[in-house]
């Protein structure tokens, strides 16, 4: 029975969007939660703040990342139709460029040519793609798979700190968002991580230290602006 190894890049497109959703739900919620508590003697308000920054950046970051993939996926469309091109128009020169590529990767001169020949044959934009662009099926962007994983993501990293603001006393709302917070970012973290196959420990530590600060920093102007919301 062949043992098969268990690869991760397949995943990195969702997983990054999906990552980055969850982060910025469960920071930017949170931190309008404890921005407007710090500056309000009612539960209202604090509730209405939440429930409108977690729509807002749900809708926000669906649209930036399908966005920014579709650019991602135009740019590769418009490399791939610019190979197709050359493969027509100098294909003896498109060949010998194959060919150098697997030489710089530790190829003879001699089995470079005779891989890049052979590799021409079968499918030539595809290997052109894939060892010259860069472009293969498991890393080219899907503009609707990330605007999906992102906002869904962020959906549910913000529904969270809003269900702590509903149950949460006043008088401590901004120190248990925070405690929340934190702990909400720690599981993050590890599931990014298992999900990714990577170890867990930097990724809660960088993922901790980032979202400390955004939330201190939000606190801050809070207690600055000292405005009792009603």
């Amino acid at each position: 029975m062949e043992n098969q190894e268990k690869h991760y890049t397949n995943r990195s497109g969702w997983l990054r969007a999906g990552v980055l959703g969850a982060n910025d739900g469960i920071l930017s919620t949170a931190s309008i939660i404890i921005g407007v508590a710090a500056a309000s003697s009612t539960r209202e308000p604090i509730i209405i703040a939440g429930v409108a920054g977690l729509v807002a950046g749900a809708l926000s970051m669906a649209a930036g990342e399908y966005v920014s993939v579709s650019s991602q996926t135009d740019i590769e469309k418009s490399d791939l139709k610019r190979e197709k091109q050359e493969l027509i128009d100098m294909p003896g020169e498109e060949l010998i460029e194959l060919a150098k590529i697997y030489e710089n990767r530790g190829l003879i001169p001699e089995t470079a040519l005779e891989v890049a020949t052979q590799l021409t044959a079968h499918n030539a934009l595809e290997a052109h793609a894939r060892d010259e662009l860069g472009i293969t099926e498991l890393t080219e962007a899907k503009p609707l798979q990330a605007a999906l994983s992102s906002g869904i993501a962020f959906t549910i990293g913000g529904f969270l700190p809003v269900v702590v603001a509903y149950v949460a006393p006043l008088d401590t709302m901004e120190y248990i968002q925070y405690v929340f917070a934190i702990l909400f970012l720690i599981v993050l973290g590890i599931v990014s991580a298992r999900t990714g196959g990577s170890k867990v420990l930097k990724p809660i530590l960088r993922i901790t230290f980032w979202g400390t600060l955004a939330m201190g920093i939000t606190a801050i102007i809070g207690h600055l602006f000292n405005v009792n919301v009603v």
